[in-house]
């Protein structure tokens, strides 16, 4: 993807409002460009040939709750992307980690933790 969409520079409150306004399918294609489709899949709980399908058919589009964790991914990742590479953001996204009970950012988010990812993100970021 030539654009970056990032809104880190603005704030949490700016940066929410752009990353709402963020076309769907773009920010599938984003994550699916950065964490890769099973890793992606893993976070949404989805098979990995369904990111495939939303990437080739735009009519087709996740339920309501997976869009919820797919926005929450992108919210996250977006949220890293200015202390650290894509392929850092990516390792710590699949790794275990102990704010999170020993699961990873995916797994969490699987499991309807977007908040308890995001304050793991927030401590990350802090640590610096």
């Amino acid at each position: 993807m030539a654009t970056r969409m990032a809104a880190s520079d603005q704030g949490p409150r700016s940066a929410a409002a752009q990353e709402s306004a963020v076309e769907l399918h773009s920010v599938i294609e984003f994550l699916n460009e950065h964490l890769g489709s099973r890793l992606l899949a893993l976070a949404l709980d989805v098979d990995h040939r369904t990111i495939g399908r939303w990437l080739t058919d735009r009519d087709r589009t996740p339920q309501f709750d997976t869009e919820l964790k797919v926005r929450a991914t992108y919210q996250v990742f977006q949220a890293l992307q200015p202390v650290d590479a894509p392929a850092t953001i990516r390792a710590w996204f699949m790794g275990m980690n102990p704010q999170l009970e020993d699961r990873s950012p995916a797994e969490a988010i699987r499991d309807g933790d977007a908040r308890a990812v995001m304050a793991a993100a927030r401590a990350f970021i802090n640590a610096g």
